[in-house]
C-alpha cells in the first residue's frame, strides 16, 4: 500500500532545491519574540551541539499558505511538482526551526531518492545543521527532540492529513488529547484494526493474540531453559509469555486468576508490562489493546480497539479519547523477566502460550536489530546509565518514580541484602526480580531499557546512585 501511495507522487518533476549554503543565506522570516533554547542541560549541548534562536507566536499568512501547499496539497493529493517544490524552500527560507517536525513528519514516508535529500535539505536548513552522509530522518528528529524546539501552529491538523494520507486506519488515533504529538512517529508496521478475539485472522500488520492456547510446563517441550519468559502471576495463578512469541505479537489480551489483562511488549524498550483491563468505572467496556503501528520516542502506542482511545503505553492511562475523557488509568501488574528453566522451576504449576502463537518465527531482536542501539530517534537519553542498560522500574507510594539498576540488583539481593526505597522492596523470584511492599504485596513492577524508562519518568530516583 505505501509503495503505491509512493508511487503517485511525480517525482520525475522534482529538482534539488538548493543547496544548504544557499538556503541559510536568504533572508530569515521571524515571528515577534524569537528566543533560544538556554535552559537544555550540558550534556544535550555536548551531543547535538547549541540549539537555533526559535521564534513564536503565529506563522505570517504566507508562510501559511507555503506549509499547506508543501504538505497538505501534496498528501492529500499524492503529488510532488513545481508548486511544492517552491513552496518548500519558501519554508526553508522561513528560518522558523518548528516547520522541521512537519518536514520531519513528512520525510518518513518519503523513499524517492530526490525528494528525500530535499527535505532533508530544507529540515537541516532551519535546524543551522550540515547533513550527514545517512539517516536523515533520524539526524533531524533526534535534534528536534533533545533541543525541545516547539511544535509549529496548528500543528496536528497537518501531521494527521500527512498520517493518514498513507494509512486511513489512523483518522480515529490523530486526535487531540493529552498526547506530545511531535514525538509521534511511524513505526514502519500498519495498524491492528482486526476485532476481538481474532488471532488467527491473517492481516498486514503486527497481530496481537487474544484468548491465546496454553499448555500445561511439561507440555511445552519446545522451549529451552534459556529462553526468555515474561512470568505473570494473578491470584495464584501463573503464566509464562515467551519472549519468541511476544516479538511477533507485541500485545496479549488474556484472563489469568480471573482477571483480565492487556500485555503489551515493546521490543525497542525491551519491556513487558501487564495492565489489569477489568474492574473499570461503570459503563466502561473492557479495552481491547492493539498495536497501532505509531511510536512515540521509539516505544510503541497502542490503543483500544473498542473505544479507539489510545494509551501511554509505559503509564498505562488513557491519552485519547472517551477514555481520557474519562480519566481512565490501568492497574499494572507485575511482571517478572526471568529464563524459562528458572520460572518452570519455582512455579512448576506454570501454563505458557503455545508455540503455535510464534508463527514459526524465533527473532531476537535484543542481540540483532537493536545491539547498537535504538533504531528509531529518541532524542537525548539522561547519561547516568547506558541507553540499554536493563532496570526495574516501579512508582513508590509517594508517587515516585525509581530505577533499580537490575545487574546490581540481581547481586545484592543474591548476597542476602536487602534494597529499600520509600515503601519499596526488591524480592527475587524465578530467576527474575520483582517490586513489593512492606507487606510483600506485589507493586506493579517491570523491566525496561534506561533509555525507555527515563523518558517517561524524567525525574526519577535512581539505586544505586
Amino acid at each position: 500500500m505505501l509503495a503505491a501511495y509512493r508511487s503517485k507522487f511525480r517525482v520525475g518533476l522534482v529538482a534539488a532545491l538548493a543547496p544548504l549554503a544557499v538556503l541559510t543565506g536568504l533572508a530569515l522570516f521571524w515571528s515577534a519574540g524569537a528566543r533560544a533554547q538556554g535552559d537544555l542541560p550540558d550534556y544535550v549541548i555536548a551531543e547535538f551541539g547549541a540549539p537555533p534562536a526559535i521564534p513564536a507566536g503565529p506563522l505570517p499568512q504566507a508562510l501559511r499558505e507555503a506549509v499547506e501547499t508543501a504538505f497538505v496539497v501534496s498528501a492529500e493529493g499524492a503529488l510532488w511538482g513545481p508548486e511544492q517544490e517552491a513552496a518548500l524552500a519558501q519554508v526553508a527560507a522561513s528560518g522558523d526551526p518548528r516547520l522541521a517536525w512537519i518536514i520531519a513528519d513528512f520525510l518518513r514516508f518519503i523513499t524517492q531518492r530526490d525528494l528525500h535529500v530535499s527535505l532533508a535539505q530544507a529540515a537541516a536548513a532551519l535546524l543551522g545543521q550540515d547533513l550527514p552522509s545517512e539517516r536523515y530522518w533520524g539526524f533531524v528528529t533526534d535534534r528536534l527532540m533533545a533541543w525541545d524546539v516547539p511544535a509549529p501552529p496548528d500543528y496536528l491538523r497537518v501531521k494527521r492529513v500527512i498520517f493518514t494520507s498513507v494509512i486511513p486506519g489512523w483518522e480515529k488515533i490523530f486526535v487531540d488529547g493529552d498526547v506530545d504529538w511531535r514525538h509521534v512517529s511511524w513505526g514502519g508496521v500498519l495498524i491492528d484494526d482486526r476485532p476481538y478475539d481474532q488471532t488467527d485472522e491473517v492481516c498486514n500488520c503486527i497481530p496481537a493474540a487474544d484468548n491465546p492456547p496454553v499448555s500445561s510446563a511439561a507440555e511445552a517441550t519446545w522451549l529451552k531453559d534459556e529462553d526468555i519468559v515474561f512470568g505473570i502471576a494473578v491470584n495464584g495463578e501463573y503464566r509464562a509469555y515467551p519472549r519468541r512469541i511476544m516479538e511477533v505479537r507485541e500485545m496479549v489480551n488474556d484472563t489469568l486468576g480471573g482477571r483480565h489483562l492487556g500485555i503489551p511488549y515493546c521490543t525497542l524498550c525491551g519491556s513487558a508490562q501487564a495492565y489489569f483491563t477489568d474492574r473499570l468505572p461503570d459503563g466502561i467496556e473492557r479495552p481491547v489493546l492493539r498495536t497501532s503501528g505509531l511510536l512515540i520516542r521509539s516505544n510503541k502506542v497502542m490503543y483500544d480497539i473498542t473505544s479507539h482511545s489510545v494509551f501511554d503505553t509505559f503509564l498505562g492511562r488513557a491519552v485519547t479519547g472517551p477514555l481520557w475523557e474519562k480519566g481512565v488509568r490501568l492497574e499494572q501488574a507485575s511482571v517478572v523477566t526471568s529464563d524459562w528453566g528458572s520460572w518452570r522451576k519455582a512455579h512448576p504449576e506454570t501454563t505458557v502460550l503455545v508455540e503455535a502463537l510464534a508463527l514459526g518465527r524465533d527473532f531476537d531482536f535484543r542481540n540483532t536489530r537493536d545491539a547498537d542501539g535504538p533504531i528509531f530517534p529518541v532524542g537525548d537519553v539522561d547519561p547516568r546509565l547506558p541507553v540499554h542498560e536493563d532496570v526495574i522500574g516501579v512508582i513508590t507510594e509517594s508517587g515516585k518514580a525509581v530505577a533499580f539498576r537490575r545487574s546490581a540488583a540481581l547481586l545484592a539481593l543474591r548476597r542476602g541484602e536487602q534494597i529499600a526505597f520509600e515503601n519499596i522492596r526488591l524480592a527475587l523470584d524465578a530467576g527474575g526480580i520483582r517490586a513489593v511492599d512492606a507487606d510483600g504485596t506485589n507493586l506493579g513492577s517491570h523491566q525496561a531499557f534506561w533509555f525507555a524508562w527515563s523518558q517517561f519518568h524524567p525525574d526519577t530516583a535512581l539505586w544505586p546512585e
